[in-house]
């Protein structure tokens, strides 16, 4: 059993922000697959079978910095393994249209990862970054819960139309073997 999970700000308010490409990779993904949400400790997941193993997807619906409530939650209620789990989120390192793959690592100051780590006791978990830039003229708090603008939606969209392929492939190859494939120096435009 695999547990995905897409990291974001529930509510209205937080549609098209930079901290919700998580949300919008999960969702781009369900979709592509005719997959209905379900609410159970407080998120909003959905369960397929592939090849006879079970995933879930999930999107904690606690803020961002209290995703690690919802993860731990689902990870003990269903007993999955720490390597099975792959967390999905925005990352202000990593250029707008770039996509990195890690094995684990820290959590580079994301809110999310950090209260994901505290409730794992670990950060050696999966995870994909998708690129928001960085603006240094905004204060980060206020630019990753930000309105993003047309181009930028855009580009995150070009993104997230890769989730079918990359989440098929999650389950099918190694992940040194994905993270050779998706962790190019390529940047969509």
């Amino acid at each position: 059993m695999k547990l995905i999970v897409g990291l974001g700000n529930p509510g209205k308010e937080y549609e098209n922000t930079r901290h919700n490409a998580g949300f919008k990779f999960i969702d781009k993904f369900a979709r592509s697959q005719n997959l209905e949400f379900k609410e159970k400790f407080n998120g909003l997941y959905t369960e397929f079978n592939y090849k006879g193993e079970k995933i879930i997807l999930l999107k904690p619906q606690k803020y961002m910095n209290l995703s690690g409530e919802v993860v731990i939650k689902f990870k003990d209620f269903y007993k999955i393994n720490l390597e099975d789990i792959l967390i999905i989120c925005d990352d202000l390192d990593t250029p707008l249209g770039k996509i990195k793959l890690k094995y684990k690592g820290s959590s580079g100051g994301h809110n999310g990862l950090k209260n994901i780590e505290l409730h794992l006791h670990s950060n050696e978990y999966k995870r994909i970054k998708l690129g928001i830039s960085s603006n240094k003229n905004h204060d980060k708090i206020d630019y990753v819960i930000g309105k993003m603008p047309k181009e930028e939606l855009d580009i995150l969209e070009k993104v997230t139309a890769k989730s079918k392929d990359i989440i098929i492939d999650y389950l099918e190859m190694s992940f040194d073997n994905l993270m050779n494939k998706y962790n190019s120096k390529e940047v969509i435009q």
